[in-house]
């Protein structure tokens, strides 16, 4: 959606699909970098602007896309409407610029189809209980789309700048694989662990209700991706490598070996509505203990506000940040049957003299936390040890 030109693209493959006898409903993002201009232009105005006028603002970016497109396919002749997510019914709960989708009124969309109409939704937007606009967060057309699919019980085609899923980004490598199928549980950790191309609520709602999704290009006629259960490649251990750079690593040390401080400090952060990821603590010395933990950039003013007032509190606590830092994740659901991945990927690292400053894993995922001037080679030797 980020030119004239695109938008007219998007519009004949609406068309096509229509003349194949399907009903048509289309959910689009902003049109190419307007989200970001919007942003910067807040951000111009007032350093810290509200999070409510945030999405407000930021909503407007896709009621230009859903108004263009409309325009489009009524020019080429076919009757088509649009609607915002608010007007659509589209009702979230949650934090703005983070609303999750908690029920949609397919009143209109099922009138409108009944009608011969396309139907254009603005994705990445609803309504809240206070009749708020809320935006869904980065990649949030994504969900808005898989949701509306599930109440419609129909299915779902996401179409991109992308050709499809890859194991690892072709940004930062690119001989990288294309994938043909991948499951649910490994597409929802690399989503998760900073995979861009879906947005990670939207892969929960299409795993909870069972549906398959096809992930492609908009620009070129070209096979994409199907995500659906049960698709893993079992012969391979390693399905993808994901890299994640909007992290930064908070160290506490000398923390009070007392469950009722780390309880406290850990709720005042979900509290605020920041997501820690990775974890970790020392064991005890002298009555005090060592806690590392990383939180998305996004947040950092949040954190750091916290810890001030930890530090306040307990002044022996000595606290670092670490903003130059990256996290690499190795997916694949074929890690539970096969031995020797983990003893593999940190010997990667070790050949190439990376510190590994964090570890988490999970069954299917090992995470860790490198200094960020290692990405780039980092990348490289991963995803080629792996085939990936």
């Amino acid at each position: 959606m980020g030119t004239i030109s695109r938008i007219q693209n998007v519009a004949k493959r609406i068309i096509a699909k229509k003349e194949e006898g399907y009903k048509m409903v289309a959910v689009v993002s902003a049109m190419g970098k307007s989200t970001d201009e919007l942003v910067a232009m807040a951000y111009q105005i007032n350093p810290k602007p509200p999070k409510r006028e945030m999405d407000m603002l930021l909503a407007t970016g896709e009621q230009v896309s859903i108004s263009m497109l409309s325009m489009a396919l009524d020019q080429m002749g076919y009757d088509a409407i649009s609607f915002t997510g608010p007007q659509v019914g589209i009702r979230t709960v949650g934090l703005h610029g983070r609303a999750r989708i908690m029920d949609i009124d397919t009143t209109k969309i099922t009138q409108a189809l009944e009608d011969d109409k396309i139907v254009i939704i603005a994705g990445f937007q609803g309504v809240n209980e206070h009749d708020d606009i809320t935006t869904l967060g980065r990649g949030g057309s994504d969900t808005s789309a898989v949701a509306l699919s599930c109440v419609l019980q129909c299915p779902c085609e996401i179409y991109t700048d992308v050709d499809g899923i890859y194991g690892v980004d072709p940004r930062l490598y690119p001989p990288a694989k294309k994938l043909d199928r991948v499951s649910y549980e490994e597409m929802l950790e690399m989503a998760s662990l900073g995979a861009g191309v879906m947005h990670t609520r939207a892969i929960e709602l299409g795993s909870k209700y069972n549906a398959d999704l096809y992930v492609a290009s908009s620009i070129h006629d070209i096979p994409g991706t199907l995500i659906c259960h049960g698709a893993a490649e079992k012969e391979k251990p390693i399905t993808g490598l994901a890299v994640d750079e909007g992290e930064f690593m908070i160290s506490m040390r000398k923390v009070p070996f007392d469950i009722n401080v780390t309880s406290a400090f850990f709720a005042a952060v979900a509290g605020k509505g920041v997501n820690i990821d990775m974890i970790s603590q020392t064991s005890r010395i002298d009555g005090k203990i060592h806690i590392s933990f990383s939180a998305p950039m996004e947040d950092y003013d949040t954190v750091e506000a916290i810890l001030r007032e930890f530090e306040e509190e307990y002044p022996e606590v000595q606290v670092t940040i670490d903003t130059d830092v990256v996290k690499l994740s190795v997916v694949g659901i074929g890690m539970k049957s096969q031995t020797g991945v983990a003893s593999k990927y940190f010997k990667i690292l070790s050949d190439q003299h990376f510190p590994i400053l964090m570890v988490t894993t999970s069954e299917i995922r090992i995470s860790c936390l490198i200094p960020s001037p290692a990405k780039e080679r980092a990348v490289m030797a991963v995803a080629d040890a792996f085939d990936l």
